[in-house]
């Protein structure tokens, strides 16, 4: 068991929306300590300089914070961690555990995970940690909050919250160290963590790889209203989605399910949790959503959606605004999860045609894939462990 008196203490991998977010509502609670590593050094000037940081609440109040550490150096922040919250976009997870290995506490069990934990999260984390027993590697299915309207450093705005959190162990752990996690972050959360019974769940829960890829190709793929030309001006994911985006969005959640039922069955493992993706949406922010009646009505009515915006960037001919080809929309969603659902269906033999459209159209638009999932997805999956 824990000594639940002990100061918690967390670091907070990456300097995003979520990891402030999570770093601000952490630092609330009595004897939790909260570090942050990131990247971004103006985020630790800032922080030396004496600067807060503050959530804007959704009722128009705030919550500030001093954290007990920021750094870029691993070894400033990680040296006495017992939970370890990684927050960067999948394609940028590789380096970041790259460097921490070396510096994660050796002489207690330390719990690191991602949020969200999808992409294979798992897999990468268990090739990079091999040797590692003490760590304990999990994962959270999707995001606590809703967060937007960044300003590194300084603060962060939060949205919408889900109802109630799960989270799933990697498939080495034991169902104690399920139970220490659970107790770890319930402590840090206020409402209900619950546990999985497979890793399987996260990688094939319905979410952002699809939901953004399914949007960009409803605005500026082939059929869609902006195809080669620029936006007037600035929009937001939801609120501004096109109901081709939410038509394709179906098409894709309904491949997706197919492919769990698939596994399923295939690999005898229960993966009912991993339910249609407008079912999901609907359980996890309920009466925040006014129209829960269609997906294209879910997505554009859910007031924690509200002022996401889009990944926009100016024209070159300046006139206008078009999607922005570095975004982790591109280089997270399509290279780091479609191409994983896409790979996982043809092994298992299950016809994926638009997701397998969409990634093909996204993977040409964004010229190309540098890195993917598919470096370290098991070569031989569901039988062999990962290889980088």
């Amino acid at each position: 068991m824990t000594n639940m008196a002990k100061p918690l203490r967390v670091v907070i991998c990456g300097g995003g929306r979520t990891g402030h977010l999570n770093a601000i509502l952490f630092k609330q609670l009595a004897d939790v300590e909260v570090r942050l590593l990131t990247r971004n050094r103006d985020i630790v000037a800032l922080y030396q300089a004496g600067n807060d940081l503050t959530a804007l609440l959704p009722d128009g109040g705030t919550l500030s914070a001093r954290l007990d550490g920021v750094s870029c150096h691993a070894g400033d922040v990680l040296h006495d961690a017992d939970i370890v919250v990684m927050t960067q976009p999948a394609h940028v997870r590789l380096a970041a555990l790259q460097e921490m290995v070396d510096f994660l506490p050796t002489d207690k069990k330390v719990f690191l995970g991602a949020i969200p934990g999808f992409c294979g999260f798992d897999w990468l984390a268990e090739n990079v940690l091999e040797g590692r027993d003490n760590i304990v590697i999990w994962g959270m299915k999707d995001v606590p909050h809703t967060a937007f309207d960044l300003t590194p450093g300084q603060s962060v705005r939060m949205g919408g919250a889900k109802s109630v959190l799960h989270i799933a162990l990697h498939d080495r752990e034991n169902t104690g160290d399920g139970v220490i996690l659970q107790q770890y972050l319930q402590r840090l959360y206020q409402c209900p963590v619950e546990l999985l019974q497979s890793f399987l769940e996260i990688t094939l829960t319905p979410g952002n790889p699809i939901m953004h890829s399914s949007v960009i190709y409803g605005l500026i793929g082939p059929y869609g209203q902006w195809h080669d030309r620029a936006f007037d001006e600035p929009l937001c994911w939801w609120s501004d989605c096109p109901e081709i985006g939410a038509y394709f969005l179906e098409r894709c959640d309904a491949e997706s399910q197919a492919l769990c039922r698939k596994i399923a069955r295939d690999l005898e493992v229960d993966l009912s949790s991993v339910r249609p993706l407008k079912h999901e949406i609907a359980d996890a922010y309920g009466s925040q959503i006014r129209d829960a009646r269609t997906m294209w009505s879910v997505l554009t009515t859910n007031r924690a959606y509200d002022g996401i915006q889009a990944p926009l960037v100016a024209d070159e001919s300046g006139k206008g605004w078009v999607m922005d080809r570095q975004s982790r929309a591109f280089h997270e969603d399509v290279a780091f999860g479609l191409a994983l659902l896409v790979e996982m269906g043809r092994r298992m033999a299950v016809p994926l045609p638009h997701i397998q459209e969409i990634f093909s159209w996204c993977v040409n638009h964004m010229g190309g894939l540098k890195r993917s999932s598919l470096d370290y997805f098991p070569q031989h999956w569901p039988t062999e462990r990962p290889t980088l």
